[in-house]
Parts: structure tokens; C-alpha cells; sequence
């Protein structure tokens, strides 16, 4: 036994208690790794016949190994703490040299760059003005302040229900009388009695073929079996009207019953069954509200109209409907629209084209597609089942995100989203190869091997939980029975010391 033993047995407790005493220290520290004291034992130089009878003489502090494991992650809901959950560190540039941490907590500086409590720069791969990820290279992140730019409308894609029961816009049928009508047969004209029949667009004409009997024929063709007339009874007409005549009439006086379309008037709600609206913007962000209106002008089949609100709304086309509901054909209306206007059928079903004006210096006019190719005609309220443009004005940063592959995620006060950047993560070879730089940052060193540099989530690379940081992975209560134990070793040796003094003592005192 020698004092160098018990010597090299107090520095390696007391690096020991430094150890656990820089372990207990951080135990708060956002992304901290603990260390363990490694230790290794000692021997003098022997030859080696003497092998057999080596005696150490002491220990050393082998190295100071940090422990990589995962840290608890807590949940800070802001924005710029990001958390670690794997292997990988953060790339972060000081003044152009790069260095390596797990700790998440981040902050904008002056200038938008994204940077440490130290002024670091967080790396990770750029993002152009679309968001489109460039990954040739790792940059300092930035955060944008500019607007992104607005998006001019091109379509609108409306789901809607038209009710299959809705009336159709007509007003009260046209009745004529034939030219050589005698004087004895009047009439009030015809009436409506069910608005919503698709016969109200058949066009009727009644004849007399005696004073007491007449014929209808619908649409031009053939006449009916002769029927008893009665002055003052109803002439039922398909099923949706009838007329009544006075007096008594002559062989062949004749009345022509015709449909009476309701001009439509985007003023009035009784010109037409349905309207929905929705917001488009012109290539400058501006926005006006363009409005659609629908009426049914037969079993099935609707008129189109469509327009801005501060403008006047036009006919764009027609859409028809099956028995089951199902939209199976649409028109367009042929421009410069005739009286009575004609049709050609859509490229698409569904598809209307239509222009809209504008004043603000944006082009005009502006070219919209309205899609409604998933409008249907069931029985029950006209409605709106989804309904959605593909512009939007330009948009102020508003707040932004951190997704676990690492993207920052902006969000705008138009309601759009953008790429800003994506954060990357560095994973090396053998992590205890870095060196400790302080402030929870390493460095790379020929033993850790090169940084391998990947998105969050591929390869070995961890994912990240944006709004949370990773807590410190020290284990306090190993820690405090750690210190114990090491206090303990220390005072055992102190004593092989008092030991070695007091044999000494003992050979003085022969």
C-alpha cells in the first residue's frame, strides 16, 4: 500500500463527485446529457516472469462518457421550441463553423434569421417563394415577413342540391284565341294549379268540333277523343293547369294555351329557385362577390345564370337531370346570346364558363370555370354540400409551424399555407466521439466521424414535435444515490492514506 495509490483513489472519486455534481447541476437543462465517470485501474512495469505477482498501483479517470438517451418532452406551445424525439442534433452555425446540440429553444433575431440563446444560426434546407424544399445544401433558416403573393381565381367548383319539387319558373299560361272565333265563347284565361308539373311547358290548343264537344291536342299532335264541354266546368290541361270557358261556342272556334317563362331578374327572388354565392379574386388580391342563381325551367332542367354582385348576372348555360337525380347533361349558352338563345353542349359535365369584370387594374375580364359536376336534383331543399375557389388574396404571416419531418410551416391571414424552410437533423457514427463546446453544444471530431446530414424521420434520424423541448435526461434520484456512493469512495480512500500513515508510523517508532 502507498500514498500514490490512495492519491490516485481521491482524484478519481473526487472527478466522480465532479461528474455527478455537473449531472445533479443540469438536471434543468433544456436537451442536457448526463456523463458517467469511467475508470480504469493501474500497474507498474513488470517484467513477465513477474506477472504472477503484479500489485496495482491505483486508478485513473478513463474518460467521462456522455449518455445519449432520450430526455421526457414537455409540451411549451411555442413555436420555435422544437424537441428531438431519436437519434440526430441540430446543425447550428457560429459565424460559418458548425456546431451540434439537442437543446430546441429558438428564437427570431432582427434580421428573421432563426437563431439560439447564444445567436447561433439554426442550418436546414431553404424554401423558394412557392415553398418548394431546395435540399442541395443547408443555409440558416430564416422566417419571411413578406406577403405571399395573391392567386388569381380560374374556377369554382360548387356541390349543390336543386329540390326536384321546386316550382317551375313560369307565369300564368298565354291563352289565344283561334282567328275565326265567334262571339259566343269567352274565357278568363288558363290557371296554373300545380306550379311545380313539367306538363305546365307543354304547349295545348282546344278545338271545337260542335257546341258541345271539343278535342286537345298537346304540342302539335294529335287531337284527343272528343269530350262533353260544359259551360263553367274546368278543361284539365296535362296536370299542372286548366281552363275555363263561357258560353256557347261554334264548330271549329279553337284557344291556344302556351308556357309563360318568367323573365328572370336577378332583383327578384321570385324570378328564379335558388341562388348561392361565393368570393373569387383577380390577379392584384382584389375580391368581388359573384353570385349564381338557378331556375327550373322544366322536369330536370335548369337555367344557369352567374354573375358579379355589383354587376348584372347573365344566362351561362343549362343543366339537366335523370329520373334518379343524377346531373347527365349540360349546356353553354352560345354568345352573343340570341332571342330565344341557343346552346352547345360543355366539353365537361358540368363545366360553364364565364367572364367577370374588374376595375382595379388587374386583367380583365376575368375568365372563371364553374364546375357542377356534383350538383344533383333530389327532392328536398336546395342547398350547398360543398362549395370552393382556387384564388385567394394576398396574405400577411400570422403565425407558423414546425411538422415532424422537420418543415416550418407558415400560415397566412388569407388562410394559405407555405413552406418556409425545413430543419434538419446531424447524426453521427459515434455520438461519445464529439466534443463538449459548453452551452449545450458539441463539436464534430475525427473520432465522432463526419455529420450525417438528413431530414427528420428517414434513415436513423428522429423525428421532431414542434411547441415542445426535450428535458435534461439526468435521473436525479440515481444521481443523488450516485453521489452517496462516490462520497463514500472517497472517504475509503482518504483512509487508505491514514492507513499507510500510520504504518509508516509504526516502522519510525522501531
Amino acid at each position: 500500500m502507498s500514498y500514490q495509490t490512495g492519491l490516485s483513489g481521491l482524484s478519481a472519486s473526487s472527478s466522480d463527485l465532479d461528474v455527478i455534481g455537473n449531472n445533479i447541476a443540469n438536471a434543468n437543462t433544456v436537451g442536457f446529457k448526463s456523463g458517467t465517470a469511467e475508470f480504469a485501474d493501474m500497474y507498474a512495469n513488470s517484467v513477465a516472469t513477474a506477472t504472477s505477482q503484479q500489485i496495482g498501483i491505483g486508478t485513473k479517470l478513463s474518460e467521462v462518457q456522455q449518455q445519449f438517451s432520450q430526455g421526457t418532452i414537455t409540451t411549451t406551445n411555442q413555436a420555435l421550441n422544437v424537441a428531438i424525439n431519436g437519434n440526430g442534433f441540430y446543425q447550428l452555425s457560429d459565424n460559418g463553423t458548425l456546431v451540434y446540440s439537442r437543446n430546441g429553444v429558438f428564437q427570431l433575431d432582427k434580421n428573421g434569421f432563426i437563431t439560439n440563446a447564444q445567436g447561433l444560426k439554426l442550418m436546414g434546407y431553404a424554401a423558394s417563394s412557392s415553398g418548394i424544399i431546395n435540399t442541395a445544401q443547408t443555409v440558416p433558416l430564416t422566417v419571411p415577413t413578406a406577403n405571399i403573393a395573391p392567386q388569381a381565381t380560374t374556377s369554382i367548383t360548387a356541390g349543390l342540391n336543386l329540390n326536384a319539387q321546386d316550382n317551375i319558373m313560369l307565369g300564368a299560361p298565354i291563352v289565344t284565341p283561334g282567328a275565326g272565333n265567334s262571339a259566343g265563347l269567352t274565357t278568363t284565361g288558363a290557371t296554373i294549379t300545380n306550379a311545380a308539373a313539367g306538363s305546365n311547358t307543354d304547349n295545348y290548343t282546344i278545338n271545337f268540333t260542335s257546341p258541345t264537344t271539343y278535342t286537345v291536342s298537346v304540342n302539335g299532335g294529335p287531337a284527343s277523343a272528343a269530350q262533353t264541354y260544359t259551360a263553367g266546368t274546368a278543361i284539365t290541361l296535362g296536370n299542372g293547369e286548366s281552363i275555363t270557358f263561357s258560353g256557347t261556342p261554334a264548330t271549329n272556334d279553337s284557344y291556344t294555351v302556351a308556357p309563360n317563362p318568367t323573365a328572370f331578374n336577378q332583383n327578384s327572388s321570385t324570378t328564379y329557385n335558388y341562388s348561392t354565392s361565393t368570393t373569387a379574386y383577380d390577379s392584384l388580391g382584389g375580391s368581388q362577390t359573384v353570385n349564381m342563381y338557378f331556375a327550373k325551367t322544366g322536369s330536370g332542367t335548369w337555367n344557369v345564370y352567374a354573375g358579379p354582385a355589383t354587376g348584372t348576372a347573365t344566362l351561362i348555360g343549362t343543366a339537366n337531370f335523370n329520373s334518379s337525380g343524377t346531373l347527365v347533361s349540360t349546356s353553354q349558352v352560345n354568345t352573343p346570346i340570341a332571342n330565344p338563345p341557343t346552346f352547345t353542349a360543355t366539353t365537361t359535365l358540368g363545366g360553364f364558363s364565364l367572364s367577370i369584370p374588374t376595375t382595379d387594374g388587374s386583367g380583365t375580364p376575368q375568365n372563371i370555370t364553374l364546375n357542377l359536376g356534383a350538383t344533383t336534383q333530389y327532392g328536398g331543399k336546395n342547398g350547398v354540400n360543398s362549395l370552393s375557389t382556387n384564388g385567394y388574396a394576398a396574405g400577411q404571416l400570422t403565425s407558423f409551424t414546425v411538422g415532424s419531418d422537420g418543415t416550418l410551416t407558415g400560415n397566412y391571414s388569407n388562410g394559405q399555407t407555405a413552406a418556409l424552410g425545413q430543419i434538419v437533423l446531424a447524426n453521427f457514427a459515434n455520438q461519445n466521439g464529439l466534443v463538449n463546446l459548453g452551452n449545450n453544444e458539441y463539436g464534430q471530431t475525427s473520432a465522432s466521424g463526419v455529420a450525417q446530414i438528413s431530414t427528420p424521420g428517414s434513415t436513423n434520424h428522429g423525428v421532431l414535435q414542434g411547441g415542445a423541448v426535450e428535458n435534461s435526461n439526468v435521473d436525479l434520484t440515481s444521481e443523488l444515490v450516485n453521489l452517496i456512493t462516490a462520497q463514500r469512495n472517497y472517504q475509503a480512500n482518504a483512509q487508505t492514506i491514514k492507513t499507510q500513515q500510520a504504518v509508516d508510523q509504526t516502522l519510525i517508532n522501531l
